[in-house]
C-alpha cells in the first residue's frame, strides 16, 4: 500500500487591500473582523476541518507581528503555523515559489485569506480533493459578476474547455473560488511562469498548465454551500450579517479554531478548558466553556 503524502496548507494573506482603504491603511485586510472573529479565522478553520495541520501563512512584512500575536505557532490548536513575508504582492501563484521549502515536494492546498466557505457538505467535498494526490482540483461557484473572477468555460458534457482571467466578455458565470488543490508539481509550474500584463504570476496560468496536461479537475459547489469573497465593503457587511444570522439562530459558531481543533481531536477537553479560561468574561470564552459542559 502506497502511503499518502502529507498535504501542506497555505493561506495567502498578502496584498495591500486597497479597495478597503482607509481601513487597510492601519491593518491587514485579513485581520478585519467578520462579525465576531478576525477574517483569517475562516480560511484557517476551513483547512483544519479537512485535517490540514501543517500551515504556512504568507503576509506583508508590515503585519507579520500582528498575525503572530493573533495565531502564534498554532500549538494551542494542535497544529503548526509557519510564516513567510511577501515583500511585494506579485500574484497568487507567487505563493508556491515563496512556499517551495515549506511544500517540500508534497501536495498542497492554497486558500485565499479573504475567502469564506460555509455549508454542511463543505468538509466532505473538500476532503475528496484533499485525498486526491494527482493533478489539480478547482471549485466553481455561479456569480452575477463573472468579469471580476477567473472563469471556467465548459462544453455540453461539462468538460473544461478553457479558463479566462477576469474576461471582459465572460462566456460563463462559473467563477473559480479561492481554494486550490495541487499535486507536488505546482512549484515547478509556478517557477516556469512569466508575469502577466498586470505584472503578476497568475494562478490562472498554473491552472491552464494543468488543463493542457489533462490533469485539471473542476467541481461545482452546490446551492447548499455559501462562498463569500470579502474584498469590498459591501462584501464585508454581507459576510458579517451572514455569520451573525446563522450563529444567533443556531447558537453555534462558524470559523472557531478552538472548536474545530477540539472536534477534530487535535486538542482535548483539558486544553480547550484552558483556552476558555483565558477568555473568561467574554461571550467567546463562555461559548468554549459550553462546548465542554453541554457537549454542544
Amino acid at each position: 500500500m502506497i502511503k499518502q503524502k502529507k498535504r501542506k496548507g497555505i493561506i495567502l494573506a498578502g496584498g495591500s487591500g486597497s479597495r478597503l482603504n482607509p481601513i487597510t491603511k492601519a491593518t491587514s485586510k485579513q485581520l478585519i473582523p467578520i462579525y465576531d472573529k478576525p477574517m483569517i479565522y475562516y480560511p484557517l478553520t476551513t483547512l483544519m476541518m479537512i485535517g490540514i495541520k501543517d500551515i504556512l501563512l504568507i503576509c506583508s512584512p508590515s503585519y507579520l507581528e500582528s498575525f503572530k500575536n493573533l495565531l502564534g505557532n498554532g500549538e494551542n490548536w494542535g497544529i503548526s503555523i509557519k510564516y513567510i513575508c511577501q515583500e511585494k504582492p506579485e500574484g497568487i501563484a507567487q505563493a508556491f515559489i515563496l512556499g517551495e521549502e515549506f511544500i517540500n515536494n508534497n501536495p498542497s492546498v492554497l486558500i485565499l485569506g479573504d475567502n469564506l466557505f460555509y455549508g454542511n457538505e463543505i468538509s466532505q467535498i473538500l476532503n475528496e480533493a484533499n485525498l486526491d494526490e494527482e493533478g489539480a482540483t478547482l471549485f466553481t461557484y455561479p456569480v452575477i459578476d463573472p468579469e471580476r473572477y477567473g472563469i471556467v468555460n465548459l462544453d455540453k458534457n461539462k468538460k473544461v474547455i478553457s479558463i479566462e482571467e477576469k474576461p471582459t466578455k465572460p462566456q460563463s458565470n462559473l467563477a473559480i473560488t479561492g481554494v486550490y488543490f495541487y499535486d507536488k508539481d505546482v512549484v515547478t509550474y509556478a517557477k516556469s511562469l512569466s508575469p502577466s500584463k498586470r505584472g503578476e504570476l497568475e494562478i490562472t496560468d498554473i491552472n491552464k498548465l494543468y488543463l493542457k496536461k489533462e490533469k485539471l479537475k473542476v467541481k461545482s459547489f452546490s446551492r447548499g454551500i455559501a462562498w463569500l469573497d470579502t474584498g469590498t465593503f459591501d462584501a464585508l457587511h454581507e459576510a458579517s450579517s451572514f455569520i451573525r444570522t446563522i450563529e444567533r439562530r443556531q447558537g453555534l459558531k462558524i470559523g472557531c479554531p478552538e472548536e474545530v481543533a477540539w472536534r477534530s481531536g487535535f486538542i482535548d477537553d483539558v486544553k480547550l478548558k484552558r483556552i476558555a479560561n483565558s477568555n473568561l468574561n467574554t461571550s467567546y470564552g463562555e461559548y468554549l466553556v459550553d462546548l465542554i459542559s453541554k457537549r454542544l
